[in-house]
């Protein structure tokens, strides 16, 4: 399993040798899973830059923490998305009705530039007024090639403290994105991200080992090392020739 954000591109900018990297590793019979927590791009969106980063892949080769999200409800329910296409997508994918008003019976919390005190307020009434509160993911942080941006959680946070509520979140490394995985994916021998806290995580859960890469958001030394990798390196590429040396 293959993070996005950090170890393939940054910023949709491609990681140099990550393409060649997973043409590699297909060619020495090695499936490789994309999953991401970034929640915002649709499944097309992903596949398109993927494709612009020189990587061939299918919808079923990708896995998103808005698919996590959205696997957490029954179809028939409605939901109110504080995100943006891609959790509008998995959620109408899932048989859940999206509503831009109340009542719901539950938000989801994502990753999106529309994020402003208006949003703000209708996502914190929703949720005191009973519905569940659902976060794509908790990343604070964003990488991209100038600076990191904020994330997922730190939006999650501001509804969270405004709502006095706690959220179930849903993508890397909670239950949902597990789940998912291991539904999608039964067979993954390692997984490789530059989180520690959501990748690393993820890995410990599904009894796997975590090869952490240094491209993305560990690159600066200030992500926190929660779990300790099984292994590291500077890049995808630089993992890759050693796996297949």
């Amino acid at each position: 399993m293959v993070d996005l954000d950090g170890v393939v591109w940054l910023a949709e900018q491609p990681i140099s040798g990550s393409a060649e990297a997973v043409a590699r590793l297909r060619q020495a019979g090695v499936r490789v899973v994309f999953a991401t927590n970034n929640a915002a791009p649709t499944v097309a969106e992903l596949l398109a830059r993927l494709a612009a980063a020189g990587v061939t892949a299918g919808a079923a080769d990708l896995v998103t923490s808005a698919q996590a999200a959205a696997s957490m409800l029954e179809p028939g329910t409605t939901a109110f998305p504080c995100a943006e296409g891609g959790v509008v997508e998995a959620l109408n994918e899932r048989g859940v009705t999206v509503v831009d008003h109340g009542p719901a019976d539950a938000v989801v919390v994502g990753w999106t530039r529309r994020f402003d005190f208006d949003l703000l307020a209708d996502t914190v009434t929703l949720i005191r007024q009973g519905a569940r509160f659902i976060g794509t993911n908790e990343d604070a942080t964003h990488p991209t090639p100038q600076r990191l941006l904020p994330g997922s959680g730190a939006l999650l946070a501001a509804v969270a403290t405004a709502a006095q509520a706690t959220p179930e979140v849903a993508g890397k490394p909670h239950e949902p994105m597990v789940a998912l995985l291991r539904r999608r994916a039964p067979a993954m021998d390692l997984i490789v991200g530059d989180r520690p806290s959501t990748d690393g995580l993820l890995a410990r859960r599904l009894g796997l080992p975590y090869a952490l890469v240094r491209s993305g958001v560990t690159g600066d030394g200030h992500e926190p090392m929660v779990v300790q990798p099984d292994e590291e390196a500077p890049d995808l590429a630089a993992l890759v020739e050693r796996h297949l040396a």
